[in-house]
């Protein structure tokens, strides 16, 4: 049975003409699936649905999406990562199911000594009445500029001759910021993507040290507005909140100190 996939030049190069169109055919491709975007059920034969292909140094994986989730791409993904979806999937190493309270959040990874790290957090924010998923950047400590040997934390200068803006009050969204955008694979989130050098494939610019896991309101506001909110504050303008409101408080008063930038990224946009 001929399955309604979109399979894109770049996922066609990786896996080859012939297993390409086999998919097509509907001979490899199943018809019943869950979502990588937004984990709920799909299915080839009576919607389209995008080929979504992970790639690490060693392993690859493909997987399907619906296409107005995400569109049929190449996605690098750390092969740590990716190995442990397949276990996960496998069910070669069983892991017990966790459950945290929102909002979510990314311990920073492991680095050399004074080095500082980002540290994400994931959350809903209220702007103009809409609840958006919003994702929270903040450093372990100050960020120079690469090359300088001055002290001070030039983190939100750098981000804002990125194209991230000054935030002096929540009250809107902030406008969209073009190349960049939110990996969420697997019901996960993966990374965060910013524009390649020369025109080059996107490049992690965070990625979580492992998937970070999101709540089904985050995913859902996620899927449905088809962007993320991303915040970014130096280092202890935030914290570890524990709760949503607390979260937002704490954007509150970054922002009324001058020490809030924002933009919006699409998800999974390459």
């Amino acid at each position: 049975m001929q399955r309604m996939l979109d399979v894109s030049d770049d996922v066609r190069a990786e896996i080859g003409d012939a297993e390409a169109d086999r998919l097509l055919a509907g001979d490899t491709a199943p018809g019943a699936y869950d979502c990588t975007s937004c984990r709920t059920p799909g299915d080839s034969g009576q919607e389209r649905t995008s080929t979504v292909l992970f790639v690490g140094e060693e392993t690859a994986v493909l997987a399907f999406a619906h296409a107005g989730c995400l569109p049929s791409q190449v996605v690098p993904v750390a092969e740590e990562q990716l190995q442990g979806a397949v276990r996960s999937i496998t069910g070669e190493e069983p892991q017990a199911p966790t459950v945290a309270p929102p909002p979510q959040q990314a311990a920073p990874e492991q680095t050399a000594p004074d080095q500082a790290v980002l540290g994400v957090t994931s959350g809903l924010v209220l702007l103009d009445g809409v609840l958006h998923p919003a994702l929270v950047v903040e450093p372990t400590g100050p960020v120079a500029r690469p090359g300088s040997t001055e002290p001070g934390d030039d983190f939100l200068p750098l981000l804002i001759e990125q194209g991230f803006m000054p935030v002096p009050q929540l009250v809107r969204a902030p406008a969209p910021l073009h190349g960049w955008s939110v990996l969420l694979a697997m019901g996960q989130l993966h990374a965060l993507l910013q524009p390649g050098v020369g025109g080059g494939p996107a490049v992690s610019w965070w990625q979580a040290h492992q998937p970070l896991q999101v709540t089904d309101g985050w995913r859902t506001a996620a899927t449905k507005l088809g962007s993320v909110l991303v915040f970014a504050a130096p280092a202890g303008s935030i914290g570890r909140q524990s709760r949503e409101d607390l979260l937002r408080d704490a954007l509150d008063k970054a922002a009324a100190n001058g020490q809030l930038v924002a933009a919006a990224m699409p998800l999974a946009g390459t």
